[in-house]
């Protein structure tokens, strides 16, 4: 493997050198990712700092102020957008959703809290894992297969459309099981209440009103502004590992699920204020953090319990070349945000996510303190 380069930049907030956090930038670049870049917002200021590399088989360090794929972090963008829709009385948290998407035949005991906190109990259209080890596969979302489409665009009722072709995993509202199907329905659903795309409602009410110039809802484009560090897929095919740069990709296969692009600024300012109480009314952000028991999941949101006993938020994401943080204490004074890229460690599915809740637990630890009993996300 290709180690990446041990130097750091970081610029610190007066008085504010954070060693911790430097020392664990190091860490992390060493340890198999290509580069990382991280923000920390607190009381005491803002401190930013990168290591690694931009891109394979180049010095330059990751930009502290790049552009990046945020995963799943866009389901927290996608449930407020949809909040907002409630508290504006276009639908109620318990309506069914067919209510409003008859044409797809869903099950009427399906309602818009179940889809935003994942108990519809339907498939995800990128694939499932049960619990005895079997894989009832999705769109291809890994592999060969996975690179030759690369820029192929998916349409969200096609996705849609597939995940109901297929069994549900269980009866509406009676477990919790992670979706990316049913946050594709909020877009469709935002997209039928509003009269509008999803991309310029999302425009509309949350990124101009917050000032967030970095963040891009993509669609079916497959350009990621500058600056930016590069991400790599690396993987097998028949017997033989490759890597490939995957900065370039066409993210409409995850949809309102996990395609949006930002910056760790960017994501500071959407989630402080949103832990500031600014985007919803107090008792829609109380549902957003009242957490499923089986998960610590909301509505769009990850509760994690700290040693101390505080609580802070947070929803991470990630899929194939790229991993994102987005954590904030309750008040949103203290917000941690990150980018980090993968590059050409050759690691399974299962290794890299055990890689990423490494780094996880690093950067929390460093910056709210040491964790309790608390769970991290299930998938990027």
């Amino acid at each position: 493997m290709e180690q990446a380069p041990m130097s750091l930049t970081s610029t610190p907030a007066t008085g504010q050198d954070r060693p911790e956090l430097s020392k664990a930038l190091r860490e992390i670049a060493g340890s198999g990712w290509c580069g990382v870049q991280v923000r920390v917002d607190d009381p005491h200021g803002v401190w930013t700092g990168s290591a690694g590399s931009a891109r394979l088989g180049e010095s330059a360090q990751p930009p502290t102020d790049g552009h990046f794929r945020i995963g799943s972090s866009t389901k927290t963008f996608t449930a407020v957008l949809v909040l907002q829709l409630v508290a504006d009385g276009l639908t109620e948290l318990d309506r069914p959703v067919d209510d409003h998407l008859p044409e797809y035949g869903l099950d009427r005991r399906i309602t818009v809290r179940m889809l935003l906190q994942h108990t519809s109990g339907l498939f995800s259209f990128s694939g499932e894992v049960y619990e005895d080890g079997t894989i009832a596969p999705g769109i291809p979302w890994q592999g060969q297969e996975w690179v030759d489409l690369l820029f192929h665009t998916y349409r969200p009722e096609e996705l849609v459309r597939l995940a109901l072709s297929r069994p549900a995993r269980f009866e509406p509202g009676t477990g919790w099981s992670y979706s990316n199907t049913n946050y594709v329905l909020a877009r469709l659903l935002v997209e039928k209440l509003c009269g509008r795309p999803y991309a310029q409602e999302m425009r509309r009410r949350i990124l101009d009103p917050l000032g967030l110039t970095g963040t891009v809802v993509p669609d079916d484009s497959p350009e990621l502004p500058e600056p930016h560090a590069h991400g790599y897929y690396t993987y097998q095919d028949a017997g033989e590992w490759k890597t490939v740069d995957v900065t370039r990709a066409n993210a409409s296969w995850i949809s309102a699920a996990g395609d949006m692009i930002s910056t760790t600024r960017d994501l500071h300012t959407f989630f402080s204020a949103l832990m500031r109480g600014d985007l919803l009314p107090d008792p829609l952000l109380a549902e957003m953090r009242t957490p499923h028991p089986t998960l610590g999941y909301g509505l769009g949101l990850f509760a994690q319990e700290l040693a101390d006993g505080s609580t802070i938020y947070h929803h991470n994401g990630g899929f194939w070349g790229w991993a994102a943080l987005m954590y904030g204490s309750a008040d949103g004074s203290t917000t941690l945000t990150a980018s980090l890229t993968t590059g050409d460690a050759r690691l399974e599915h299962a290794a890299a996510g055990e890689m990423f809740a490494v780094v996880q637990r690093t950067l929390v630890e460093a910056v709210f303190g040491p964790v309790g009993a608390g769970q991290t996300d299930p998938e990027g």
